[in-house]
């Protein structure tokens, strides 16, 4: 693999990582395929796990952006009724999960590296 040392600064950041699994996943609307792009960077050893936990978490967030974007397709703009409920639930639920583990991006890196 090339040199990728201009990266360490954004891969030793876990916010940018998740800020980054965020804009791969809106521009792939994918998060399997952003997952497995993650997966493939750590076997290689591209990335850190830390950075790939928070880099997973940002992709879980990405993709609620699908069902924004339904919604703005069935509602003729901003999402109205149960198409909104849906998204603000999806999109809250993944973001408190967000919220609550990326400060622990380190510690769940050392826990699965123990498998």
């Amino acid at each position: 693999m090339g040199n990728l040392e201009h990266l360490n600064f954004f891969l030793g950041s876990p916010i940018y990582m998740f800020i980054g699994g965020i804009a791969m996943t809106l521009l792939w609307q994918s998060s399997s395929l952003s997952t497995t792009a993650i997966i493939a960077l750590v076997a290689s050893g591209a990335i850190p796990l830390p950075a790939a936990i928070a880099c997973v978490l940002g992709a879980n967030i990405g993709t609620t952006g699908t069902i924004w974007l339904a919604g703005f397709f069935v509602s003729d703009g901003m999402p109205k009724g149960d198409t909104f409920r849906i998204a603000i639930v999806h999109s809250g639920a993944n973001l408190l999960m967000a919220i609550a583990l990326l400060p622990f991006c380190s510690q769940i890196a050392k826990y699965a590296e123990r498998f």
